[in-house]
């Protein structure tokens, strides 16, 4: 990966000319061929002003999925929303033995319909580049079908009826692929398992050490980076496997270290609640309630 500054690209116009593509014909929407795209051999980071969603196949390259590789014939889906940046490494000129496609929507596009309030409830736009989504056959047919029908809409004259008609292409596009997350997050059960005995080891190894002192409890964010993956895909991860978040996770794990203090030590609530990393015994104590409907001392009083 490049260690250099990101290239902004504003437009689409401008990506095109970047990828010594033909001017786009509609500058809010376009679909590329992949096998169209020149590269410059060059290790590169982009950041994007507008929504891509690429399709690519290619059977050489291996993709890094969490912590393990996967070879894949089968077409694989990468989602950037506006102002993130993704890096990508290849060789000069077109790339060879490979196919897809990539749509490209400037936000522009969305004015005035309701998927421009609800396209970034999609989480994967959030998810890092090594938690693509994998596609069957079957899958991948039903994608490049609605892309087809998008790249006919635009090709034709553009009216006021364009951008009604490719709307609903787009959220069909995001709901299939939200479908097939899903799927995802079912058939590598292997691989989320071994992820979720990850999370449980590395949020004991915290509670158990002094960090709660140092640092509090440990974020979201910090659990995801000890895993190498986004925030987003811990929680949809941690949802699909158990129903419950990351936030409800930490919380329930804490609850557990506090009933194993309060039953098993000396400790007074106060002395606890320091140990936990709280500043005030109250707030522990209001903690405590909220999630097992006794106080801490009432939860004592049970052992005694």
């Amino acid at each position: 990966m490049s260690n250099h500054q990101p290239k902004r690209i504003h437009s689409i116009a401008a990506f095109h000319r970047y990828r010594e593509l033909p001017e786009p014909e509609n500058p809010l929407i376009s679909v590329v061929n992949v096998e169209d795209i020149s590269y410059t051999g060059k290790a590169e980071s982009l950041l994007l002003d507008f929504y891509s969603i690429a399709l690519k196949r290619h059977q050489d390259i291996r993709f890094k999925y969490g912590q393990q590789q996967y070879d894949f014939d089968a077409g694989v889906m990468f989602f950037v929303a506006p102002g993130q940046i993704f890096s990508i490494e290849h060789t000069a000129g077109k790339p060879a033995d490979c196919s897809g496609w990539v749509l490209l929507i400037h936000p522009d596009f969305l004015w005035n319909t309701p998927l421009a309030k609800t396209i970034r409830k999609y989480e994967y736009f959030d998810y890092a580049v090594n938690e693509a989504l994998f596609l069957s056959p079957k899958e991948e047919a039903v994608l490049n079908n609605i892309v087809d029908i998008i790249r006919k809409e635009y090709h034709s004259s553009i009216d006021k009826f364009t951008q009604s008609i490719i709307i609903p292409q787009i959220e069909s596009l995001l709901n299939y692929a939200e479908r097939f997350y899903q799927r995802q997050f079912v058939t590598r059960k292997i691989t989320n398992h071994h992820i979720l005995a990850r999370f449980e080891e590395i949020l004991s190894q915290y509670l158990d050490s002094n960090q709660l002192l140092q640092n509090g409890l440990p974020t979201v964010q910090y659990m995801a980076s000890a895993l190498n993956i986004s925030p987003n895909y811990l929680g949809t991860l941690l949802r699909t496997l158990t129903g419950k978040n990351t936030q409800q996770h930490i919380h329930d794990s804490l609850i557990e270290k506090a009933k194993e203090k309060i039953s098993t030590t000396a400790l007074s609530v106060s002395e606890i609640a320091y140990e936990l990393g709280f500043e005030h015994p109250q707030s522990f104590s209001r903690f405590f309630k909220s999630k097992t409907g006794l106080s801490p001392l009432a939860f004592k009083a049970a052992f005694n």
